[in-house]
């Protein structure tokens, strides 16, 4: 089966990104973009936090903490998580370059 690599557009904490995903992992991805912008959205609705940046990083921190206090041996395929991590990371990445193009 071909992995192919399709763009996806997004939306998090009202902020349009285009991103590459490939074709298999788009519903995984999509998964991740609407848990993210639940954690941001949290965040910015308590009111302590203004600028999305700072936002952006608390809500990793605390995905961070959740996912480093899964212990390994419950059933988690490690290779396939990093495998994962590492494409959303790399998803992330280009669709911030892209942003800060704008700016």
């Amino acid at each position: 089966m071909s992995n192919t690599t399709k763009t996806l557009d997004i939306k998090i904490l009202d902020k349009e990104l285009r991103i590459a995903c490939p074709e298999d992992e788009r519903g995984e991805l999509l998964d991740a973009v609407a848990y993210l912008d639940k954690r941001m959205r949290e965040i910015r609705d308590a009111g302590k936090i203004a600028s999305v940046e700072r936002i952006a990083l608390m809500a990793a921190l605390n995905i961070t903490h959740e996912l480093l206090t899964i212990k390994v041996g419950k059933g988690i395929d490690l290779a396939d998580f990093k495998r994962r991590m590492n494409s959303m990371q790399a998803a992330i990445e280009q669709a911030l370059a892209e942003q800060d193009t704008l700016f």
